[in-house]
């Protein structure tokens, strides 16, 4: 059952349509993504689900709600953490959530709520004086402090250091397994892939792909990636004519061009693996520290933008 629908959405700001005939539902129970770059109209997609936005176009309901025209009962049911959120830095964790509780007929029990995310002992602590982490921690407790059914985290763990995005990870996974829906709104490709049911790709303010992670990486046109250091310099052209081949680059921090002798990073399918082999064996050059691996959602991504962007 969808708690979400959004159908052909469409958002005009000054004359330049930056949403253009959205449509998408968010199944109850699931963690739902929205992937795009920064600029491709994800936050004002979510601005309009969550009724701060009203749209120029098309039709959005939550829980079969209006959320411009039944706002107040649409906030019984959805939360949200914006994509920039601030609190008056001498407010104490405990005040927040008191403040925000009181918001509400019936709040969660926000001692239980701090307890569960790991804000019991911050709970004096001044909003000016928490971490990055702490501060995305009590916002999702913010989030969540009305019983929400749904709740929408946008660019939840931007700014985070790695340890830090991964504790909120946990805790997004836990949120869903207490049975809230969760709509995640990110450009990170690890999050999306380690997080999402689903996920809607934006970019350019359209739909570019709608499917599971392993669904858009399975689509990707470069399904492996093969990276090795060469003994001796590879022939351009040779390497240009491989079979499914997508990229051939130098690898990542390295200096040189495709072929020249550094290391090499081919992006391609099976096919393309064993004409590299081929080839290889055929000038009898060495591979050192040959990796041969699955796409990610990188890979996936830049496929669909790619294909958006020559679209366009």
């Amino acid at each position: 059952m969808a708690i979400i629908e959004v159908q052909g959405l469409r958002k005009v700001y000054g004359g330049r349509t930056v949403v253009d005939d959205v449509s998408f539902e968010v199944e109850e129970g699931e963690i739902f993504g929205v992937l795009g770059p920064n600029g491709a109209g994800k936050t004002t997609t979510v601005e309009c689900i969550e009724g701060l936005r009203v749209p120029d176009g098309g039709t959005v309901r939550v829980g079969g709600l209006d959320p411009v025209a039944d706002h107040d009962r649409v906030t019984r049911i959805l939360g949200s953490q914006l994509q920039e959120s601030e609190l008056q830095a001498k407010l104490t964790v405990r005040e927040a959530l008191e403040l925000y509780a009181a918001c509400y007929p019936h709040p969660a029990d926000w001692r239980a709520l701090a307890d569960r995310l790991g804000l019991t002992d911050r709970l004096s602590a001044r909003f000016g004086k928490l971490s990055g982490g702490q501060k995305q921690r009590l916002f999702i407790g913010l989030a969540l402090i009305g019983n929400p059914r749904v709740v929408v985290l946008d660019e939840l763990t931007t700014g985070l250091d790695p340890r830090a995005r991964r504790d909120t990870w946990q805790l997004i996974e836990e949120v869903r397994a207490s049975g809230v829906t969760v709509l995640l709104v990110t450009h990170f490709m690890e999050e999306a892939q380690r997080l999402c049911d689903r996920l809607a790709v934006i970019d350019g303010g359209r739909i570019a792909a709608l499917d599971t992670p392993a669904g858009l990486i399975g689509r990707s046109a470069q399904s492996v990636v093969i990276s090795f250091t060469p003994s001796a310099p590879l022939d351009g052209a040779e390497l240009a004519a491989l079979p499914g081949l997508g990229a051939v680059e130098p690898a990542a921090g390295r200096r040189g061009a495709p072929g020249g002798g550094g290391r090499l990073v081919i992006r391609g399918t099976d096919a393309t693996v064993d004409a590299v082999i081929s080839l290889l064996a055929r000038h009898r050059i060495t591979a050192h520290q040959l990796r041969v691996s699955d796409a990610t959602l990188d890979d996936a991504f830049l496929d669909l933008t790619d294909l958006t962007a020559q679209g366009a």
